[in-house]
């Protein structure tokens, strides 16, 4: 089944992607610093703010608003994910060819390594401040929800220290506009 997304200008996005069966695979701090880079070289190609972030273990929450009117979601997500996913199997190839077994699966009868789950993940589109500033605290709290830390500002791979003027984050983030007060009008 394929996730359908919508690509309206003007929309922010919520996107959820997750590991291959939930396989833990970003447990590893190079590992995620590929992510970071990959997210980092995505936002300069296709023009995003990236307003929040959180790498977990198994699963990665972005919020991103994309500057120009036309552009593609899945477009996006693909040059996000196979960078990472391409650089983790060369890598198992060459150190760990035993790992390799946990992410191989089929397409027809060509046999293929997978990082991600199939599929898009979850887009949710957002437009307003309310849902914005939910999903951005959504986002930083998801390792204190999975008690993986005490606080957001503990977990070194989220927004959370970049939006309280952290330096040494694995990736900047871009100003979230003041929407309130177009709502108040």
């Amino acid at each position: 089944m394929r996730r359908v997304f919508y690509n309206e200008p003007g929309h922010t996005h919520f996107l959820t992607f997750s590991c291959y069966h939930k396989h833990q695979f970003l447990t590893e701090n190079s590992v995620r610093r590929w992510l970071a880079d990959s997210v980092d070289k995505a936002r300069r190609r296709y023009a995003l703010s990236i307003w929040a972030y959180v790498f977990m273990p198994e699963h990665v929450h972005l919020l991103i608003s994309p500057y120009d009117d036309e552009y593609s979601i899945s477009r996006i997500l693909h040059a996000i994910k196979q960078p990472v996913a391409a650089r983790m199997v060369k890598q198992w190839r060459r150190e760990s060819p035993w790992k390799l077994s946990k992410i191989q699966t089929h397409q027809g009868r060509r046999p293929v390594h997978r990082l991600w789950q199939a599929g898009g993940g979850f887009d949710r589109n957002m437009t307003d401040w309310e849902a914005i500033s939910n999903a951005t605290s959504y986002i930083e709290w998801n390792p204190v929800r999975r008690r993986l830390v005490k606080e957001p500002l503990d977990w070194a791979w989220s927004s959370a220290r970049a939006r309280e003027g952290y330096e040494d984050v694995p990736l900047s983030i871009d100003r979230i506009p003041d929407f309130s007060s177009d709502q108040a009008t």
